[in-house]
């Protein structure tokens, strides 16, 4: 697994990410919530997957790593992206689904597509654990 572990562990925190969103959705919906599955909702999915390689770098390597360094850049820019621009567009589709109600065969674009500041905060608390797990293997 260690010749893996840069490739498996992203995966291994969206998988996580995932099970723990369609759980929390589940249990609010107080059903199965396989509609809800998808942008947004607590944890964020894209902020486990860079946070996770971004703490395994800072764990195998260390922090005054180049590797470390883009890690944390194309994070910030993840993070970044989910709280602002995604949330813009989400607003925007709100919008346009009002104006093209009455259209006919319109398919309504998803709405809810941001992250909320804790929803972020959640995919980064998950990828630093899954890290932190696969660091120690």
């Amino acid at each position: 697994m260690k010749s893996y572990i840069y490739l498996i562990t992203p995966f291994l925190a969206w998988l996580v990410a995932g099970c723990l969103k369609f759980l929390i959705n589940s249990i609010k919906a107080k059903k199965l919530a396989f509609g809800l599955i998808g942008y947004g909702g607590l944890p964020s999915n894209h902020s486990a997957i860079v946070s996770s390689m971004t703490a395994l770098i800072a764990f195998k390597e260390g922090i005054d790593t180049p590797a470390f360094g883009v890690a944390l850049t194309l994070s910030f820019i993840v993070l970044l992206d989910a709280n602002s621009l995604r949330q813009a567009i989400g607003k925007h589709a709100v919008v346009i689904n009002r104006l093209a109600k009455d259209t006919p065969e319109y398919q309504y674009l998803r709405e809810r597509m941001g992250h909320t500041k804790i929803e972020i905060l959640a995919g980064v608390v998950v990828g630093i654990f899954v890290a932190y797990l696969a660091s120690a293997l």
